[in-house]
């Protein structure tokens, strides 16, 4: 049997070295922190959810979102506050003259704020003189930590009020809150971050879900979700809606005009079928909106009474607006 030379193996080697490679892979971060984002996104939507659009129920309104100027996360502050006014039932207009009431939006504070403690040595210098690497350069002694701890937290303060657009008669006003979302990271001599608070959904240890072996912990009551956050269907009709049977009806509206005094553009036979595709259509969206949620089981506002009995009615623009019948303020504090 050919065995290998002493050179043939060497040659092995080296052929082998040439054709060993490597790689590379390329990391970057965003300006922001995906901390940062979560603790003020949580703080926006817990202030926002505490808000209650109740009373503007029905009403055309038209959101005014200028004086949140350069806010931070203002865009996100704006789409949240519409989605919140959408599911307490308001009525958005694109255009302000198109409205009848306008709500205006301000932001006291939306920010981040961190606090760190350390127990043992922080980093610091020191000059060895002569027994320095580079005479003349202090030394930097690193951080020695026995256990060490940073709380941040993000805090959103948002108020909204509303007006009559017509006359600028106040409407009312939400009143200010501060809502803090919190986060904590602990290192226990070196070994960490332990995690916790309000943005993560249980105890986490860098970045993962904290498993402790044949310990059973105690599960924390969880605050249940903010409203933003949830999924709900609005009008399960227009899901329901036939394309088809919806413009075939709108097809025997237009071209079977009563007013016109002409006869119609269809023959009798094709609108009695074009009629029973509608029916059909009804049937089926009728059908939908029993299965969702009943709108008994909708959550209701505190002024719900108070505005069923005085509502805004809709009137001609000949109609003086100072004749609308809002609820005496004394009644809505």
């Amino acid at each position: 049997m050919h065995s290998l030379s002493i050179r043939q193996l060497w040659t092995l080697c080296a052929l082998a070295a040439l054709c060993a490679g490597c790689g590379t892979t390329r990391r970057s971060d965003t300006v922001r922190t995906a901390t940062e984002q979560m603790l003020l996104s949580d703080a926006v939507d817990r202030a926002i959810s505490r808000i209650d659009f109740g009373l503007l129920a029905g009403k055309e309104v038209y959101f005014d979102n200028t004086y949140l100027g350069s806010t931070v996360d203002k865009e996100y502050i704006t789409s949240t506050l519409r989605q919140h006014m959408l599911a307490c039932g308001c009525i958005l207009k694109d255009k302000k003259e198109e409205a009848e009431l306008v709500v205006e939006a301000r932001a006291g504070v939306v920010g981040t704020d961190r606090n760190d403690v350390l127990f043992g040595t922080p980093a610091t210098s020191v000059s060895l003189g002569a027994l320095s690497p580079l005479p003349g350069t202090p030394t930097q002694v690193p951080e020695i930590a026995l256990a060490k701890r940073t709380d941040q937290m993000g805090v959103a303060k948002i108020a909204v009020f509303a007006y009559e657009r017509a006359t600028g008669a106040p409407v009312w006003q939400s009143g200010t809150d501060a809502v803090a979302s919190r986060a904590r990271d602990l290192w226990v001599f070196g070994t960490g971050p332990f995690q916790r608070g309000s943005i993560y959904d249980g105890p986490k240890f860098a970045g993962e879900e904290l498993h402790v072996p044949l310990i059973g912990s105690k599960k924390d009551n969880k605050k249940p979700p903010v409203r933003v956050a949830r999924e709900r269907v609005f009008n399960s009709e227009v899901l329901a809606r036939d394309g088809a049977a919806t413009k075939a009806a709108d097809r025997i509206a237009a071209e079977t005009d009563p007013a016109a005094g002409g006869e119609s553009a269809v023959t009798a036979a094709e609108a009695n079928h074009l009629s029973a595709q509608a029916d059909k259509s009804n049937s089926v969206t009728r059908t939908a909106a029993a299965e969702t949620t009943p709108a008994a089981n909708l959550p209701r506002s505190q002024f719900d009474a108070l505005w069923a009995t005085t509502p805004l009615e809709r009137q001609d623009a000949n109609t003086a607006t100072a004749d609308r019948r809002w609820p005496p303020m004394s009644q809505t504090q």
